[in-house]
């Protein structure tokens, strides 16, 4: 491991915090509120990363309308503002984790798909936002990742190098993010990966079984 790390960067659901109770429960009123019956955690948690849409379309028959599922979308959506951080929690290790990057002086942000609406509400509840050195939303450039933009954006905001950065997340689209932009990458195993994710085909640097885990790369990275 050949490279000086300057910066850690993080996507925010299924990798930095554990958004899903929060996702399912909003997900769950909307349903219900408009006739269908609750959906499978199971069924539809894996399909976080991949937005609130594909968490309602995971959840309906193939024959619901799409004003019906757009309908459903809005009551999800404004229900999840007005719930942002009622149950979502650090995954086990995280606030370690940051604690160890901030006394280290190592900079660290977040690049997410989600919207600015979301993403900014809930960096504050969880009182991050004046302790990351970016804050990158889906909204935030006029392409979300997998496009290279919004790592490029971080990095400028982040006044940091790519080269000097490493990127951890959930979901291939992370992944071929990150490697755009020339940063190392790590896939995050803890995440809400689907049943036919193959992360060991992503081309990350490493996979990450847990937040513990993810301690001990950068520290192994630190020491070369």
């Amino acid at each position: 491991m050949n490279f000086k790390l300057s910066c850690v960067l993080f996507d925010l659901d299924g990798t930095l915090v554990d958004t899903a109770p929060d996702l399912l429960d909003c997900l769950d009123i909307a349903l219900l509120q408009h006739g269908f019956a609750k959906a499978d955690p199971a069924q539809v948690k894996p399909f976080i990363s991949y937005g609130a849409a594909a968490m309602i379309d995971k959840s309906l028959d193939d024959e619901v309308p799409e004003p019906l599922r757009a309908l459903l979308l809005t009551t999800m959506l404004d229900c999840y503002q007005r719930n942002i951080a009622e149950y979502s929690r650090f995954f086990e290790g995280i606030p370690d984790l940051l604690a160890s990057l901030d006394a280290r002086g190592l900079k660290w942000g977040v690049v997410t798909n989600k919207r600015e609406r979301f993403t900014q509400p809930l960096m504050a509840a969880l009182n991050l936002t004046h302790r990351a050195a970016c804050i990158i939303s889906g909204d935030t450039t006029a392409n979300p990742k997998p496009h290279v933009e919004p790592m490029l954006a971080a990095c400028q905001q982040a006044q940091t190098n790519p080269l000097e950065c490493v990127y951890i997340g959930d979901a291939s689209h992370d992944i071929t993010a990150g490697k755009a932009a020339q940063m190392k990458t790590l896939a995050a195993l803890y995440g809400y990966l689907k049943p036919t994710d193959t992360p060991e085909t992503w081309g990350a640097d490493a996979l990450i079984a847990t937040p513990k885990h993810l301690a001990n790369w950068i520290d192994s990275a630190l020491c070369h």
